[in-house]
Order: C-alpha cells, then sequence, then structure tokens
C-alpha cells in the first residue's frame, strides 16, 4: 500500500495547521503538526530558565526531553513533554517565539528529524511547518506554501487569542507576527522558503472553506486519490 505525503509550509498565521487537519481528515491521513513539536522543545526549554536563542546551551538540553504526539478521542494532535500532556500550554505568544528561535539550531531540528519522517514512512500524512517540502520530506507528492499578507495574518491571530482568553493588540500581534517572520527567513538552519516544486497558495482574500477546496484540487491534480 502507497503512502501520500502531503507538505504545507509557510509563514506563521496562514492557517496551515487548521487546513492541514482538516485536509487529513478528509483523506483519512495521519495529520502531523511540526510546528507544535517545535513549540513543545521551545516550552522545555523556557521552563528550564534557558535563553532559547542559546544554540550550545538548548543543544544540551536535548537529552532530557522525550517528545511524543498521538491523536486523542477529539481527534486533534496532542503532544506530550516528559510524559506531561502540554497541548494547551504550547500555544502562547511566549511560547511561539522561543519554538522559531529553537528551531534556529541545527541541533534541535537534526533532533526532531528522524520523528517526523518516521511518521511520513509508516502513514501516509499531511504534515505541516517551516520546511517539509524543502528538507524533511523533500520527496513529498505534494509540496504547498501557503501564505497571505502580513496584515491579514495578524487578524486571524489577533482573533484567534480573544477567542482564547488571552487578549493582545493588533499592533502588538503584527510586529511580533513580522518578527518572526524575519527570523524564519534569515535563519542558517534550514530557513522558511518555498520549496521549487511546490504550489503557492495566497489565502489573503479567500474563506477557509475556499481554500480547504483550492488544497483539495491541487492534491487530486498531482494524484492518484
Amino acid at each position: 500500500m502507497k503512502h501520500y505525503s502531503i507538505a504545507i509550509d509557510g509563514p506563521s498565521g496562514a492557517g496551515k495547521s487548521t487546513l492541514a487537519r482538516v485536509t487529513a481528515e478528509k483523506f483519512g491521513f495521519l495529520y502531523v503538526d511540526t510546528g507544535a513539536i517545535y513549540r513543545t522543545v521551545g516550552l522545555s526549554i523556557l521552563r528550564a530558565g534557558v535563553d532559547p536563542k542559546d544554540g550550545a546551551a538548548v543543544a544540551a538540553r536535548l537529552p532530557e526531553m522525550r517528545i511524543e504526539l498521538a491523536h486523542a478521542a477529539d481527534g486533534l494532535q496532542h503532544m506530550y513533554l516528559n510524559g506531561e500532556d502540554v497541548t494547551e500550554q504550547i500555544r502562547t505568544p511566549e511560547v511561539s517565539m522561543a519554538a522559531s528561535a529553537v528551531g534556529a539550531h541545527a541541533a534541535v531540528r537534526a533532533f526532531l528529524m528522524d520523528l517526523q519522517r518516521n511518521l511520513a514512512k509508516s502513514h501516509s500524512v499531511v504534515m505541516d511547518g517551516r520546511d517539509i517540502g524543502t528538507v524533511v520530506l523533500p520527496d513529498a507528492d505534494v509540496k504547498v506554501f501557503l501564505t497571505a499578507s502580513a496584515q491579514e495574518r495578524a487578524w486571524r491571530r489577533t482573533l484567534e487569542l480573544s477567542q482564547r482568553g488571552a487578549p493582545k493588540p493588533y499592533e502588538e500581534v503584527l510586529a511580533e507576527l513580522e518578527r518572526r517572520d524575519r527570523d524564519d527567513v534569515s535563519r542558517d538552519a534550514a530557513p522558511l522558503r518555498q520549496a521549487e516544486d511546490a504550489v503557492r497558495l495566497d489565502n489573503s482574500q479567500l474563506t477557509f472553506q475556499e481554500t480547504v477546496e483550492a488544497l483539495e484540487q491541487i492534491i487530486r491534480e498531482r494524484t492518484a486519490l
């Protein structure tokens, strides 16, 4: 039985995780939120009082981390750090920035590479992140670069934070998002970029349902699904 791999890359706030989860459910694939994996590393580093930008200090902490993911009855990917379910704790702006910082270290990316690739070897997957199509799954059956304007992504993130009961001013969210964009595209280890064979999908002016339909069309055009 052939295992299919769908790689969705793009900047923070473009809607990758929600889109990937819905698409995986539609096709009966395993959804892998790699951003959540890096957030779990970031949370561990913050809890240890280590500077996420200190590559040597972060690398020294990696052997102490046992990171696992599982899909619970709610259908969502849950992240576990040394046996603790940290799914909710990793969704703060502080952990988001820490995830971007630790993701810049080659040691962290190497540490998590086997986990991600092994999932794709044993399952049909929809995997989203920053370097899935370029580094993690360079031979993915379908590669999509999902993006939207910084302003639109900031509005979406502002609404999301408000719905979670942790509101932030739009201007502050936009500034954090633009800083993370700069960090993601300029880092030495696996910077955010569109794979040469990826389809660019800009959903700035699309509804979520329109984005889902556009992605489904891309997948069906490039596979036998």
